[in-house]
């Protein structure tokens, strides 16, 4: 079968399956189920009150919101009207709103749930015409009623596979974000084979509650639903995301490290390690308890468990895989359609490799350590940026990935560090933070961590206690940390071992800015903001920050 358009796979649902429920949304503790031929229709609606705005073709219109069904739904009709998507992170303040809508031209915006809607909406400049979700207090210039009250358009156009579909801003980690063009072709190659290497079928249901800005939600979950039938379901809230993941019973999820690192904390809340350990030893009675566990996570039917966007701690693996909870990682970029690697099926023998490269994609290691990556889904430039375009390809068009890694007689691949991140010490020896940080990650009272140090003789670890192991006896914590600490640097080359562990006050947030959207650490900046107390002298293994 011929490599098909999002659209294409539409036209085939609304005739094929129209009355299959497709989108489930959450609107005051009432479930909106939207089949196929509900969902066509709507896109069919949105997309001739976009065509009534006579933009020329191939306008770039932004979509401003949280994951929702009419996410979904608009994403369809700006391409059945013949445009390109420009998604922006529903947590993005005034500074990154404006810079995306003026570096990619954008003449409309979409807006839907947010949580400073109207802090968000004023930074909208006047000229960009606003079109809102049904969510309240959106100022804008189209409702969603208004919208759903056009004809139809009835239309079905089939876009050129190499036309660009969307521009995907990156979280703008080492500044400015970068606009990252992808075609029909790269996006749809990476979600129908998704598709076939995840063995995603009509019957699977997934939760849809990671920025669908970013590159792994939207390929993988949103696109790949497209080819694959698949249910979707979303989040009313934050605050009911236990209750929406318990009402859908996803078979597929997909989470960050994190947040499964939240979910560890929350069983551990409840249940004490000790406990949980003696519990899960006894026949029959630890497969209850893990049973338990699952279902109170909304996990107790799924099939498939993934964590990608940041390296996860190998002890965080290991203990959900005694709960029954089979993780896999997987790695991928916004530059490769997030479609690069993934231990699938699940291997516990190989828990803290990012897997093996997909069908398709050719990975290699340069002589500088660094992971290539080569395949359909690699993206067409950098919007408007050459010179950056030119420096990320190799000549025979393998993407330079910025990471570090090995692979070993299977295929299998670890990430031993970026490039960029790797920093010298004061005595001139180089240290790569990232697989430090994944093993103090092991230390499930420890919820954020940050290796650094450049200028100090021996590195040091900033980090960032969970809630729950702020509120426990401060001498277990100290000495549980100081544990970890000397296990750390037992493993460590004499000039990387760690001369002290700061324990931080504050969070580091999105709102701060210490955090992107996709929960990766701003660490230029972290560094920047926490200067004098990295570079303090103190000859305690243990300090905290005043």
């Amino acid at each position: 079968m011929s490599l098909q358009t999002p659209l294409e796979m539409m036209y085939h649902w609304e005739d094929t399956t129209p009355q299959k429920v497709y989108l489930k949304q959450p609107v005051n503790g009432v479930v909106n189920s939207y089949t196929w031929a509900q969902t066509a229709d709507q896109v069919r609606r949105v997309a001739a009150g976009i065509i009534a705005l006579n933009l020329p073709a191939g306008s770039h219109i932004a979509l401003l919101s949280k994951n929702c069904a009419e996410w979904f739904i608009t994403d369809l009709a700006i391409m059945l009207a013949g445009h390109v998507s420009v998604p922006i992170y529903s947590t993005a303040g005034e500074k990154t709103i404006q810079y995306v809508l003026k570096h990619a031209s954008c003449p409309v915006i979409f807006v839907g749930k947010l949580d400073d809607t109207a802090e968000q909406v004023a930074a909208i400049p006047q000229e960009v015409i606003k079109l809102a979700f049904p969510y309240p207090d959106i100022e804008a210039e189209q409702q969603w009623d208004t919208l759903l009250a056009n004809e139809p358009c009835m239309d079905r156009p089939v876009p050129q596979m190499d036309s660009t579909m969307t521009i995907i801003y990156t979280s703008g980690s080492t500044g400015n974000p970068k606009g990252v063009v992808h075609t029909y072709s790269s996006i749809s190659w990476a979600a129908s084979n998704s598709r076939n290497e995840l063995s995603v079928g009509g019957d699977d249901r997934i939760l849809s509650y990671l920025p669908l800005a970013h590159i792994t939600e939207r390929v993988m979950v949103e696109m790949a639903s497209f080819y694959a039938n698949t249910q979707i379901g979303f989040l009313e809230s934050l605050a009911t995301f236990n209750r929406d993941i318990c009402s859908l019973k996803p078979t597929l999820f997909i989470s960050v490290p994190r947040l499964w690192t939240r979910f560890q904390m929350g069983v551990l809340a409840n249940m004490p390690q000790k406990k949980l350990d003696f519990l899960l030893k006894i026949p029959f009675v630890g497969k209850v308890v893990a049973s338990k566990i699952r279902a109170k996570l909304g996990l107790d039917q799924a099939r498939l468990c993934a964590s990608g966007s940041a390296p996860i701690s190998p002890a965080t693996l290991k203990w959900f895989l005694k709960v029954g909870v089979n993780i896999s990682e997987g790695w991928g970029m916004t530059e490769n359609s997030a479609y690069g690697t993934c231990c699938v099926p699940f291997r516990a023998d190989k828990i803290g490799s990012i897997g093996r490269a997909y069908e398709g994609v050719d990975i290699r290691i340069a002589d500088d350590g660094e992971i290539q990556v080569k395949g359909p889904c690699n993206m067409k430039e950098y919007y408007l940026e050459p010179d950056k375009t030119a420096e990320v390809f190799t000549e025979d068009g393998f993407l330079r990935t910025g990471d570090k890694g090995a692979i070993d007689n299977d295929g299998y691949i670890k990430i031993t560090g970026r490039l960029k991140e790797i920093f010298k010490t004061a005595k001139g020896k180089y240290i790569a933070p990232v697989p430090i940080e994944a093993v103090i990650m092991g230390n499930s009272s420890v919820e954020q961590v940050c290796v650094t140090g450049s200028q100090l003789k021996q590195p040091i670890a900033l980090v960032v206690l969970s809630e729950e192991a702020a509120k426990q006896d401060k001498e277990r914590i100290e000495k549980s940390l100081l544990a970890t600490l000397e296990s750390v640097n037992g493993g460590l080359e004499s000039h990387a071992v760690l001369d002290r562990i700061v324990i931080m006050k504050d969070d580091w947030t999105v709102e701060n800015g210490l955090l992107t959207p996709t929960l990766k650490i701003k660490r230029h900046l972290l560094e920047e903001k926490y200067d004098s107390l990295i570079n303090t002298h103190s000859k305690e293994r243990l300090i905290y920050q005043n």
